[in-house]
């Protein structure tokens, strides 16, 4: 059997790996095997498909996104295997009435959808890119443990019945309202291990943003970022986020099908004339639409058409063309999202959602040069 082409599909975990083959022949699975998680494996398992297809026989490997990452498409393809990572959202799946779920049958799944391309390659970031973006997840690793300390000093606090009496918290009249503070001799060491455990994130983020607007002001990264900063809300941080998550834009034919991908679009559940509209999809890459969605909280505040002294220096450097464009999509956003609060009531997070939508469309068009 000369130049059959063998879909292999692989369930991984991070003990064990399932592989199963599929071939347009045979329309079926077969020769499924389970294995320790170990890339020598899955060659190994070739090797014996081999014996089988014959020495001719081309393979396609291919695993859903998950915990693994990148690693076992670099060891494969190291070793010159075609391999495929699988977004799990784009995916056939089978629905029967009671569903069976085995490691067996993922693989087989996997298998199929190689061989019918019924589903949507994850796109593979260069070297750098990945160093980066891990970098950055890092620094919101470390982000999100800061949150998490100042919540327990509020909680701690208000359990005491101390309530401060400021506008904000976490400004320099809040911190020395804290350290003033008047506790039993325990619940002193308790506050001050709080604080010392803030103080230290906090220094620790600062340190890290340095650090990014470093890694953004590389030749790689420079003039992408001062492009995406031109537009409210978009600091270094989110800026160089998009770029490295994302990678590259020209592989999305419309800024449409890039808000699909951030899972920015609304869902539809549809039965012959009746149409329900739901929420977002949620599907694609969660963190970027994270991010854009923070952003777009910016254009619930300021007058719509005027631009802060921060923008204006954001801005600078840039081409009147790309100002310009950017400027465009800050006021119809900034517009959009009064329109829809105010003048039709909608709530602030529908709103938000939406101007994030439209924010990812502009983000698409000012990457790929469509400005005009």
């Amino acid at each position: 059997m000369n130049n059959t082409t063998v879909y292999v599909g692989m369930d991984v975990h991070k003990e064990s790996f399932t592989l199963a083959d599929y071939t347009i022949e045979t329309e079926k699975s077969s020769h499924t095997r389970r294995t320790i998680a170990d890339y020598k494996e899955v060659l190994k398992y070739l090797e014996y498909l081999r014996t089988i297809y014959g020495n001719d026989a081309n393979f396609i490997c291919g695993y859903e996104a998950g915990c693994l990452g990148y690693s076992l498409y670099h060891q494969l393809t190291k070793y010159n295997v075609n391999c495929v990572i699988l977004a799990p959202t784009t995916m056939l799946e089978i629905r029967t009435y009671k569903r069976i779920k085995t490691d067996k049958r993922d693989a087989e799944l996997i298998a199929k959808c190689l061989a019918q391309h019924n589903y949507s390659p994850v796109h593979i970031p260069t070297a750098v890119d990945e160093q980066t973006k891990e970098f950055l997840r890092m620094r919101n690793d470390h982000k999100i443990a800061l949150k998490k300390i100042k919540q327990q000093i509020l909680a701690f606090c208000l359990r005491h019945g101390y309530h401060y009496e400021g506008k904000k918290h976490w400004t320099g009249a809040h911190l020395k309202w804290l350290e003033a503070l008047e506790l039993a001799e325990l619940y002193k060491e308790i506050l001050d291990e709080y604080m010392l455990t803030y103080t230290t994130l906090s220094d620790k983020i600062e340190r890290l943003d340095k650090r990014i607007e470093e890694l953004a002001s590389t030749d790689e990264y420079r003039e992408p970022v001062k492009k995406l900063r031109c537009f409210i809300g978009v600091q270094t941080h989110t800026a160089l986020s998009v770029i490295v998550e994302v990678g590259d834009f020209k592989r999305f034919e419309s800024a449409e099908k890039f808000a699909a991908y951030l899972g920015l679009v609304p869902g539809e559940d549809s039965s012959g004339d009746d149409t329900t509209r739901l929420g977002i999809t949620k599907a694609g890459n969660g963190h970027v639409r994270f991010l854009l969605t923070e952003a777009a909280q910016c254009y619930g505040r300021g007058q719509i058409g005027r631009k802060t002294k921060e923008l204006k220096s954001k801005q600078a450097g840039n081409s009147p063309q790309v100002i310009a464009y950017a400027d465009k999509a800050n006021e119809r956003l900034r517009r959009k999202f009064y329109k829809m609060v105010l003048g039709k009531c909608k709530k602030h997070n529908v709103a938000t959602t939406a101007v994030a939508r439209e924010l990812a469309c502009f983000m698409w068009g000012m990457m790929t040069d469509n400005i005009a």
